[in-house]
């Protein structure tokens, strides 16, 4: 049976986000939610040299392995991870172990509180993208417009813990600043990926944006050209094949085949 927070990505498209849906998310969760009080914000805190999107993404499903000073931790470890590429990854619409030990406004638990854990170690040398801050702040605008809430219901880890934690590495009044904006009506600014091409090839029906999970025809295509095998289904291997063809030709690695790469893959 699905949980209570398979309203996520709905919210999130509709507000122009990219999003990733993990497989068997719906019925992910370490039980049902209560009723949301607020989000609590994070960093992943995990060391990325190669600055992948979203390596702790299968960690975030299935939970965390004991290590030297820290028990292991069943997933799901938060109901959404946030890529690099601003990308939204729905992992869980059950509760999942993010919160910890802590409180706000005298609410405690990982019952109440929506966990979005974004890609970045927290460190001075592992600088936010513009494109994932962004996407971060119009998330949480989203998901509290939604709620019916304002911008003060969302909160750092940082300031709902009580066992020192450091994430997320931002100046969260800033944070909660731009949130209030993109829930007043700010204009984002970065483009909107369109849902079919504007300006298709002479003679051609637009062809609509595919990215994951989809299944369509037109998915064959796509993976005849990046090179995977042309089963219909966007999955894994298909985005990763994507992002790869796009890194290639100077696009934003995101993916998603909206127009740019659609007109890219026309002369590949």
């Amino acid at each position: 049976m699905a949980f209570k927070l398979t309203w996520l990505p709905k919210v999130l498209t509709d507000a122009g986000l990219k999003v990733s849906l993990d497989l068997g998310w719906e019925n992910r969760g370490l039980g049902d939610m209560g009723d949301v009080f607020g989000i609590i914000c994070h960093h992943t805190g995990v060391r990325n040299p190669g600055k992948a999107n979203m390596p702790t993404l299968k960690s975030l499903r299935n939970g965390r392995k004991a290590e030297p000073g820290l028990a292991a931790l069943p997933g799901p470890l938060a109901q959404l991870g946030l890529g690099r590429d601003g990308t939204y990854f729905v992992i869980a619409a059950g509760r999942a172990a993010h919160a910890g030990k802590g409180s706000f406004r005298g609410v405690t638990g990982n019952l109440r509180f929506i966990g979005i854990e974004a890609e970045n170690a927290g460190t001075t040398n592992d600088p936010w993208p513009e494109i994932q801050l962004e996407a971060y702040q119009r998330g949480v605008a989203a998901i509290l417009n939604h709620l019916g809430k304002d911008s003060t219901f969302c909160i750092g880890h940082k300031e709902f813990s009580s066992t020192g934690k450091v994430d997320p590495s931002l100046d969260m009044n800033e944070f909660r600043k731009q949130v209030a904006a993109f829930m007043g009506g700010a204009a984002p600014t970065h483009a909107v990926i369109p849902a079919v091409e504007p300006s298709p090839p002479s003679g051609k029906s637009p062809r609509p944006t595919l990215r994951r999970p989809m299944k369509d025809e037109l998915v064959k295509q796509v993976q005849e050209k990046v090179g995977v095998t042309a089963d219909g289904a966007f999955g894994p291997g298909t985005e990763a094949a994507v992002r790869a063809f796009q890194r290639g030709h100077g696009l934003v690695p995101d993916g998603i085949v909206g127009p740019k790469t659609w007109a890219l893959l026309d002369i590949a």
